[in-house]
C-alpha cells in the first residue's frame, strides 16, 4: 500500500482538528468530574469515581481508595 503525505493545507486542517480534540477532551473530562462530584454529594460516599479501562472504556464505579467494591457496568445498567 502506497503512503501519502498530506498537503500543507490538509496538514493545517489536521492540526486544527488536533487542537479541537484537546478542547473536546477537556470539556468531556470536566463533565465526567462534575458527574462524579454530584454522585459523591447525593450518595454521601466519599471518593466515588468512574473506573476506566484502557480496553473497555468506562466499566464501573468505585472509590479512589478502593475500599468500596467496584460496581461493574452490568450491575449499573
Amino acid at each position: 500500500m502506497k503512503k501519502f503525505k498530506p498537503t500543507k493545507n490538509q496538514l493545517r486542517i489536521l492540526k486544527e482538528g488536533w487542537k479541537k480534540l484537546g478542547k473536546d477532551q477537556d470539556e468531556f473530562n470536566a463533565s465526567i468530574w462534575a458527574t462524579e462530584k454530584w454522585m459523591i454529594k447525593e450518595s454521601g460516599i466519599k471518593g466515588l469515581e468512574f473506573f476506566h479501562s484502557e480496553f473497555d472504556g468506562y466499566c464501573g464505579i468505585g472509590t479512589e481508595d478502593r475500599k468500596m467494591e467496584l460496581l461493574q457496568r452490568e450491575e449499573l445498567e
